[in-house]
């Protein structure tokens, strides 16, 4: 397929740039026969009792960061964290990148300085040394750039993080899960519908711009995950009784898809790693039903929703939340498909 198969048009008055009050949220609700216009509040009930939430518990660190200016510079230096490497070792974006050179000291504050070990690009290699504490102190939220602001907000911190967020390592938030509150959580849970955490830090590669024109050309970034013993017996018992598995986002589409691949049909527990890329044509093994945001035209996101739901289906959908004026992207409104097509 090529890329521009899953362009659209969005005015840019429905790219959200204020976090819906969690909860009450528009959600749309798709299905073969009908569009459902509804709100998040009603999320539980679209469950089947014998159903499994899976939520990615992920936690985004304020992974933007600002070094003090070098030489005759003016201006700090800007970085994006995206990959850890090793627990004092980060690959970054960083701006401007040709002022910065492999061997270079980088200061933060007066208790956390880094070395950059190589470049590539616009990205760099850190070694940090000092109190990586520091990072949650003057870090800020990376909020994506659609999201037009002056200057970062401390209230940031709260609304780009999800309720049940636990694991620090994201550098976006698995955006899906903002709608919650704990107490739907809680209703989802008296419904009877087994709720499982499992973990995928967010990275560059969920972003990262599809610039082929045919789709099966791009690549994405590795990004680590984990599922836990508890929450593999979970899932494992689930698929064996023959009971659905409703995701929480495309990261934990990703994470539940990829897993069930490395465990040839379970879900093992522990670490790893995945660069798998879903789009139309995909067989999927593990996922049954998909709550998701609505996503940027021509990007990964909207191709595993394609894949998921049917392209044509997903373009019918899209083109009536732009009808009915939803909000769209991190801070927007929702999707819920409560049937997958392959």
């Amino acid at each position: 397929m090529k890329r521009s198969d899953f362009s659209y048009d969005l005015p840019d008055a429905l790219i959200a740039q204020e976090p819906r009050e969690r909860g009450r949220s528009r959600m749309m609700v798709v299905t073969p026969e009908a569009i459902q216009h509804r709100s998040f509040a009603d999320f539980p009930e679209q469950l089947d009792p014998s159903d499994v939430l899976v939520l990615n518990d992920t936690r985004v660190i304020p992974a933007r960061l600002f070094a003090q200016p070098k030489g005759e510079m003016t201006r700090p230096i800007e970085l994006l964290l995206t990959r850890q490497l090793d627990a004092m070792t980060w690959e970054a974006w960083c701006r401007p990148a040709k002022r910065v050179r492999p061997g270079d000291e980088l200061r933060f504050s007066d208790t956390l300085i880094a070395h950059t070990l190589g470049k590539d690009e616009g990205t760099v290699t850190l070694r940090f040394e000092g109190d990586l504490a520091e990072i949650e102190r003057i870090g800020v939220m990376p909020l994506p750039p659609y999201i037009a602001r002056a200057e970062a907000r401390e209230s940031d911190r709260e609304s780009y993080q999800t309720v049940y967020a636990a694991e620090r390592g994201a550098i976006a938030a698995p955006t899906a899960g903002l709608h919650f509150t704990r107490e739907i959580l809680e209703r989802v849970a008296a419904r009877g519908v087994e709720i499982v955490r499992i973990t995928l830090h967010v990275g560059i590669g969920t972003f990262k711009p599809v610039k082929v024109d045919d789709v099966a050309d791009h690549r994405m970034d590795i990004e680590r995950y984990e599922i836990s013993e508890k929450a593999a017996t979970s899932l494992n018992r689930a698929r064996d009784e023959g009971r659905r598995i409703a995701a929480v986002g495309t990261t934990s589409v990703r994470t539940l898809e990829s897993a069930i691949r490395a465990g040839n049909g379970t879900f093992p527990a522990g670490r790893s790693d995945t660069s798998i890329f879903i789009t139309p044509g995909f067989e999927f093994r593990a996922v049954d039903k998909l709550l998701t945001n609505f996503h940027l035209p021509e990007s990964t996101l909207i191709m595993l929703v394609s894949a998921f739901a049917g392209v044509e289906r997903t373009r019918s959908a899209y083109a009536e939340a732009i009808a009915q004026k939803y909000f769209f992207y991190s801070y927007g409104d929702c999707m819920f498909i409560p049937s997958r097509t392959s």
